[in-house]
């Protein structure tokens, strides 16, 4: 029988690095699609948008979706702790809600490599579904639709 898994010393295995980039990029330009296509307010993420959105409001009562993530707040050892806390309530629930995505800093822009932040799935459902229902995404289906510059 093998030794127990311990991440802290786990080799950094190539290919394992170049399979998550692959899914963590399909899984944005899926989410950019979509978001052309159809207003984020009208969208919804999970079967569990509402529940999601009440525990986030009540978690992190002082997240403003329209500003940018302070990720060296979100990463700092305390924010981690509030996040694991968070995000643990999903784990029999949401489906890889603890794999890795990029999520962008700010909702008034695009992908891109300085407004692009790593976060974990739930972090990236928790802040999508509040900028979805504030209406901040909703300018990229106008702009794929030509309505706005």
């Amino acid at each position: 029988m093998s030794k127990p898994f311990d991440p802290e010393t786990a080799e950094n295995l190539e290919d394992m690095e170049k399979q998550f980039a692959v899914k963590a990029v399909d899984h944005l330009m899926t989410y950019w699609s979509i978001l052309e296509k159809v207003p984020g307010s009208k969208l919804r993420l999970t079967k569990m948008d509402d529940e999601i959105y009440e525990h986030f409001k009540k978690e992190f009562p002082d997240f403003d979706p329209s500003q940018t993530i302070n990720e060296e707040e979100m990463k700092s050892k305390q924010g981690k702790e509030r996040w694991r806390n968070f995000m643990s309530e999903y784990e029999k629930t949401i489906s890889d809600y603890n794999f890795g995505t990029m999520l962008r800093s700010n909702p008034k822009y695009e992908y891109d490599q300085k407004t692009t932040i790593f976060a974990m799935r739930m972090q990236f459902y928790a802040v999508e579904i509040a900028r979805n229902r504030a209406g901040l995404n909703d300018w990229i289906y106008e702009k794929a639709q030509g309505k706005s510059q």
